[in-house]
């Protein structure tokens, strides 16, 4: 294997010489520069993106705490209403525990009077049965003198009409004691019955003061539980009100910060730029000086790739000339893309006809040199139909695997890649960081020449190569 790398008999210390080589060192930190450029504009970006998140997500909080704070004041005032009905609600069971109190101790009085009223008419009814038992006796006797006076003949009339007597009072006396006896039976019976219904009212009486006081217990219970909840959204406004103050700190530091961020991500964007036009003027100057006769490590691989991209032109003029293709379908710029690849990849007209006649050339170049990494043509756009064999596998699932190994077809229209395909200089050597998938970069060279078929620029040839 040759190493192209190298040129023999270059005239060592050269003015031309040491400027071109010059250029290409001072390209390469301009790209390395560029690089951390790329880098820290990324992480600009990505943290603009998170700041302005930060500033909305800081605006949906305030919003938040507003309707909280809105909440909190009826809530609030919902509590206090709350808490002055139950406080009234409680009142009003007091009240009303006190009057149940009241006729419960009234009707229990009148069950313990109804008690000694039923003892006392017992008592009275015992008497009145004694009474006409004495009353029945009293007329027996009445009975008896009666007779032994009518014995006596006229010396017991007298007492006769007192035995008469007697029996008359007795009679009256057992009549007024059956009526007594019975209208204390009644009076007994009715007595006893008000005593029932009292006592049953008594009862009911314990169980409306007993609710009364499980009400008094629950209202009151509730009372705290309002006064615990009036207390809970006073801390609850509190915090609230905090977190206002907070939100109306951060907006303006946000704000400062969105502006400091933008500008520099404006001052970013403006150093690329300019570290991308150092490197386009350093590439001139390598191109100006080698086109002048100066020598770099790199002067054998140009001639080579000048000469590998006259021989695409001619293999591409060829398959015109004998019908494999037309000078419409080889200059076309329309492209398919195919269904489910990712990276994309796309279809061009002359796609397959680039598959049968590039690798010849494409592959054979890799042999060259052990720093060349890739050997393909790209039209004007920056497509590559037809790359190494190395990296044309069928895509994976991964994409960043893909990104690696399936670069055929695929549109590369990055700065070097356009500027590959578009130059119409005789070479183009240029400096970047291949973009290898999964945030991986290497450092290498692009070493270009253009495609010409039927004095028509049709792309370029690119090389890539390591340092």
């Amino acid at each position: 294997m040759n190493d192209l790398s190298q040129t023999p008999g270059a005239p060592s210390g050269a003015p031309l010489d040491r400027i071109a080589n010059q250029a290409l060192t001072l390209g390469r930190d301009i790209v390395d520069v560029a690089g951390a450029l790329d880098t820290l504009a990324a992480t600009t970006t990505a943290q603009l993106a998170l700041l302005s998140e930060a500033q909305g997500a800081a605006g949906t909080v305030q919003e938040a705490n507003s309707r909280v704070i809105s909440g909190v004041d009826l809530v609030s005032g919902a509590a206090q209403t709350t808490m002055e009905a139950v406080a009234q609600t409680v009142a009003q069971l007091r009240e009303t525990g006190d009057h149940a109190r009241k006729i419960a101790g009234w009707v229990q009085s009148v069950v313990n009077r109804m008690a000694e009223v039923t003892q006392t008419l017992a008592t009275v009814q015992a008497e009145n049965t004694e009474i006409r038992a004495i009353a029945t006796q009293v007329n027996i006797l009445a009975i008896n003198a009666k007779i032994e006076a009518v014995r006596a003949g006229d010396a017991g009339r007298g007492f006769a009409v007192v035995a008469e007597a007697i029996n008359e009072l007795s009679r009256k006396t057992a009549n007024a004691a059956e009526g007594i006896g019975t209208a204390v039976t009644g009076l007994s019976e009715g007595i006893d019955v008000l005593r029932k219904e009292a006592g049953a009212i008594s009862g009911h009486a314990e169980a409306v003061l007993t609710g009364a006081a499980e009400s008094d217990t629950a209202m009151g219970q509730m009372t705290e539980s309002v006064a615990r909840t009036r207390a809970a959204v006073a801390d609850i406004a509190e915090r609230a009100e905090t977190v206002r103050g907070a939100n109306a700190r951060f907006a303006p530091a946000f704000t400062r910060m969105s502006t400091g961020m933008e500008e520099t991500a404006a001052q970013v964007q403006s150093a690329r730029k300019r570290i991308n036009g150092l490197i386009s003027v350093g590439e001139t100057i390598v191109q100006d000086a080698v086109v002048m006769g100066g020598a770099i490590a790199d002067s054998a691989l140009i001639r080579f790739a000048q000469k590998a991209a006259r021989h695409v032109g001619d293999a591409f003029a060829e398959g015109i000339r004998s019908g494999r293709i037309t000078q419409a379908e080889l200059f076309s710029q329309r492209y398919t893309e195919i269904p489910g690849t990712d990276p994309p990849q796309v279809m061009a007209s002359f796609t397959r006809f680039t598959d049968a006649v590039l690798p010849a050339i494409q592959e054979a170049a890799l042999d060259l040199d052990p720093h060349i990494v890739f050997c393909a043509a790209v039209d004007r756009n920056g497509y590559l139909p037809t790359h190494n064999r190395r990296f044309s596998h069928p895509q994976s699932p991964d994409p960043v695997w893909n990104a690696a190994n399936c670069r055929n077809r695929r549109i590369f229209n990055d700065r070097v890649g356009l500027r590959a395909g578009q130059s119409h200089a005789p070479f183009v050597l240029q400096i970047y960081r291949r973009d290898m998938g999964g945030g991986q970069y290497v450092l290498m060279k692009d070493l270009s020449a253009p495609i010409i078929v039927n004095g028509q620029h049709w792309g370029g040839l690119r090389i890539g190569y390591r340092f």
